[in-house]
């Protein structure tokens, strides 16, 4: 789900990686469509390797976004405009024992914006689903003769 998603120190949004090169990752922008590169030199991380603290274990991304989702029935989180008070107390809805010391008010933000922007693209989809672009003709023929 999250493998090629990257999020780039210092840019806003998520990046898609379209290419990779020795020195170099071509990436497009998750917001704005655009293609650029990014250099070895910029601090990149895949949204499949980040994972938040908590008082007992790290929480892998992925794990929180599901979580988020079945809160709100596939749909869009909790706007990130919302006050700092709001979006802290929304986070210990999803995940009640996050280590309030470790994880900072901006770190909850970019969870909920990054949740957010991959469902608005329809980039959320969790291991036991099936994108509909994967749904081989055979399986439609089953379904079509199960009718």
């Amino acid at each position: 789900m999250l493998k090629g998603i990257l999020a780039i120190t210092g840019q806003p949004g998520l990046y898609k990686v379209i290419s990779e090169g020795k020195n170099n990752v071509v990436i497009e922008s998750l917001l704005t469509g655009k293609k650029s590169t990014a250099y070895a030199d910029a601090k990149m991380s895949t949204l499949e390797d980040i994972a938040i603290y908590t008082l007992t274990e790290d929480i892998p991304l992925k794990k929180i976004f599901r979580i988020i989702s079945e809160k709100e029935n596939g749909g869009q989180a909790i706007d990130v405009k919302s006050s700092p008070d709001e979006l802290k107390k929304y986070f210990e809805l999803i995940l009640p024992d996050y280590d309030k010391s470790r994880v900072y008010g901006s770190d909850v933000k970019k969870v909920i914006s990054w949740y957010n922007l991959l469902n608005e693209k329809g980039l959320l989809v969790f291991e036991d689903e099936k994108p509909v672009e994967e749904v081989s003709t055979d399986d439609k023929a089953v379904s079509e003769e199960a009718k």
